[in-house]
């Protein structure tokens, strides 16, 4: 099975998941593999979800026999019929040889993607065309792995020849009957330059017309998307008529950016937009701040997996993250206290867990967790200001975050309330929908020296609930000077 370079691997046959086989581990779709009939899979975890990929990533994967050798591909050469935009993730393939081609799911979302309708709504969208290809080799002494970069190039074919000309339905438009957007983003942030910063390779796309973020929810509609170059320029192209917000996000600033004038392309034309500025949310200079503002909790501390439940294909991997019970390593780093973060000492590549999960207890039940966030004042806070922490969640499910600050036994100064159910700890993802939270902490709060935040995740009925980081910002005063730079 193949769906990156670095995503290929030797799979089991379908027989290795029966009962007398294997044994199925949290829930169904993970199983061990404890008598497979090719005895190189035993004690490995299969998992359809540690297949999961990114819309964006998602054009080419498939399958290889090595005798004979033919390869078997799922090509999308479009995302625009996908639903969520860019990052939703989705299954590909797995153990059957199966292939999917995914147009909707609620996987690493919840019901925040379920599609609902009104009575007597019309609603028509048109999936696809998605293309299958099949491959072989001529030489009976080549390599079967090639196929996969002759599949690689002809994904890189049908992405040029798209769209399609061969749909006669006139609810799929031609490419001259498509229109182009056009135009440069530039993010404004005074405490990190005096000057407009390019935004380079921010995410631009034309989704229907919303709240700002919308897009990573939106299910009716079509969504068109593409990179910004170095110096913040984008163009969108094969765009279909009709009305449009265009939405961004910009690695290494938080928040979504919205233009808020509906735009509607035409057949044939092209819309430039001129510079459009995006100002981030920021109210002071920033006094410290844990991770890199990307929308995953992929820099945080990802720990190998037990001994009794790999993948290894994931072993030594970037995407480390995709082995199965990681959660439950949590409690065996952290068997007798909560994590405790020193800002100034503490680094969030290796102090700081990739997940706030539960504590599972000796009785089989489990319990909340609250981590610490330690840092020092070097003046009396000014008790009439408000300093405001930033908090961007890659994801959650059946969660709730609460904040305290330098007393864990009172009242929450914040909670979120319930949020998530994007089940992304259970599946091995390192992010589901983006959840931005900003809380204002009174200057009378803070003491000079040393202070605290308390950071508590709740809900405890099951080892798959909690909070995956993104960032988190602690910004000072407007009127302290900080970090700001000239």
């Amino acid at each position: 099975m193949a769906m990156a370079d670095n995503r290929q691997r030797y799979m089991p046959l379908p027989d290795d998941r029966l009962p007398y086989r294997s044994q199925t581990l949290a829930y169904p779709e993970a199983v061990l593999l404890v008598d497979p009939m090719e005895t190189e899979f035993r004690g490995e975890v299969d998992d359809k979800y540690q297949y999961s990929c990114e819309n964006k990533d998602n054009r080419v994967h498939g399958w290889i026999c090595n005798d004979p050798p033919v390869g078997f591909w799922q090509i999308t050469p479009s995302d625009e019929f996908r639903s969520a935009g860019p990052h939703k993730q989705n299954l590909t393939s797995h153990v059957g040889p199966t292939t999917l081609a995914v147009m909707h799911s609620v996987h690493y979302s919840g019901e925040d993607l379920i599609l609902k309708f009104g009575s007597n709504e019309a609603w028509k969208k048109v999936f696809g065309p998605i293309f299958i290809y099949l491959n072989s080799l001529s030489d009976a002494g080549g390599n079967p792995l090639s196929l996969w970069e002759d599949a690689k190039q002809q994904m890189r074919i049908e992405v040029q020849d798209w769209p399609y000309t061969f749909p006669a339905s006139q609810d799929f438009p031609q490419s001259h009957q498509r229109g182009n957007v056009s135009g440069r983003l530039l993010v404004k942030d005074r405490y990190v330059c005096k000057d407009d910063i390019p935004a380079n390779g921010a995410y631009v796309g034309l989704a229907p017309p919303g709240d700002v973020g919308s897009w990573q929810s939106e299910v009716k509609g079509y969504q068109f998307w593409t990179r910004a170059d170095e110096d913040g320029y984008f163009c969108i192209n094969n765009i279909w008529t009709g009305d449009y917000n265009l939405y961004a996000w910009v690695p290494g600033f938080i928040g979504d950016y919205k233009y808020d004038v509906i735009i509607t392309p035409s057949a044939g034309y092209d819309i430039y937009m001129g510079d459009l500025v995006y100002e981030p949310p920021r109210d002071g200079p920033t006094l410290w701040e844990i991770g890199v503002p990307d929308r995953t909790a992929a820099e945080f501390y990802v720990p190998d997996p037990s001994p009794m439940f790999v993948n290894r294909l994931y072993v030594n991997h970037p995407d480390r993250f995709r082995q199965y019970g990681l959660w439950e390593r949590y409690a065996d780093l952290y068997p007798d206290r909560d994590l405790v973060y020193t800002v100034g000492v503490s680094d969030y590549t290796k102090d700081w867990f990739f997940a706030q999960v539960t504590r599972k207890n000796d009785d089989d039940t489990y319990q909340g967790t609250t981590w610490q966030i330690k840092f020092k004042l070097d003046c009396t806070a000014n008790e009439t200001e408000t300093y405001k922490l930033r908090l961007a969640l890659a994801t959650a499910h059946a969660a709730e975050l609460q904040v305290r600050v330098n007393d864990d036994g009172k009242s929450p100064l914040f909670s979120s309330g319930q949020i998530g159910k994007d089940n992304t700890i259970a599946r091995h993802g390192i992010h589901g929908l983006y959840r931005l939270y900003h809380v204002g902490i009174p200057g009378n709060l803070l003491l000079e020296g040393d202070n605290t935040i308390f950071l508590t995740q709740p809900k405890s009925t099951s080892p798959f609930q909690g909070i995956m980081y993104d960032y988190i910002r602690l910004e000072g005063p407007a009127s302290s000077n900080g970090n700001k730079k000239p």
